[in-house]
């Protein structure tokens, strides 16, 4: 089965969000994790898209209107930022747990000149 025979369909012309399509979530798998993996202007306020889902590997290209793009943007700038704070917190999690290492190490006198 093509995985791209299912294309997210592109709203026109309406301003009622509730009717936006969700371009973020897979229509094979449900995954909220679609992303661009290209995409190019196709006319005045058009986008041609295409979109992978890492999950199922479902991929498709569609064409958007710069409405449905504005929210599908903010859906990724909002995971980027959740990932960003993923990351910090597990940077500061291991710089901590490598920090009471090393203080053991220094309170059992285990550090000698010749180890630096």
């Amino acid at each position: 089965m093509d995985r791209g025979d299912r294309h997210p369909q592109p709203l026109r012309g309406s301003d009622d969000r509730s009717l936006v399509p969700d371009v973020h979530v897979c229509p094979e798998c449900g995954s909220g994790l679609v992303h661009p993996v290209d995409w190019a202007t196709a006319g005045a306020g058009h986008w041609r898209v295409a979109l992978r889902c890492p999950e199922c590997e479902w991929r498709t290209v569609g064409f958007y209107e710069q409405a449905v793009l504005d929210r599908f943007d903010q859906i990724l700038d909002a995971g980027a930022d959740s990932l960003r704070a993923d990351l910090r917190r597990l940077e500061r999690m291991n710089m901590e747990e490598e920090l009471r290492r090393f203080g053991a190490l220094l309170g059992g006198d285990l550090v000698l000149p010749e180890d630096f």
